[in-house]
């Protein structure tokens, strides 16, 4: 089953690039902000859909947040690790499986603030929106 990726045009761009190159195109998307790539399975079509996110490692870990630009609502991604927290991440040019668990308690607040760090519009977009923005370890399997 092939896989299907972001619809948004700019975040298709840069998935391109990053597979074609490796990783080496697109894991440093801007100066100091790193992504990686998530391919999650969609909860309802079964179909592997893949979207970039900016990173931060954590220990032997990476988090990610599904902020989805202060939306009311979660990311499809998210949505799809809540039914299947199995995934395929690619970080650089190194691709593993990965499971998914939402950090809370004193754990969310310390990797909100370390993901705000790196972007700090995660602060902005916390404000649109009434939702507690997941934050989301990604452990190898």
């Amino acid at each position: 089953m092939s896989v299907v990726d972001s619809p948004v045009g700019w975040v298709n761009e840069h998935i391109q690039k990053y597979i074609e190159s490796d990783g080496t195109e697109g894991h440093e998307w801007r100066p100091g902000v790193f992504t990686l790539l998530l391919t999650t399975t969609g909860r309802k079509s079964g179909q592997p859909r893949r979207t970039a996110l900016i990173y931060q490692p954590y220990g032997d870990a990476y988090v990610v947040v599904a902020s989805y630009g202060g939306s009311p609502e979660h990311p499809a991604w998210y949505r799809n690790l809540a039914a299947n927290n199995s995934a395929e991440v690619q970080v650089d040019s190194d691709v593993f499986t990965a499971k998914a668990r939402t950090a809370s308690g004193d754990e969310w607040a310390e990797l909100w603030r370390l993901m705000v760090e790196v972007w700090p519009d995660y602060d902005n977009y916390a404000k649109k929106t009434d939702r507690e923005i997941p934050v989301v370890v990604l452990e190898r399997a």
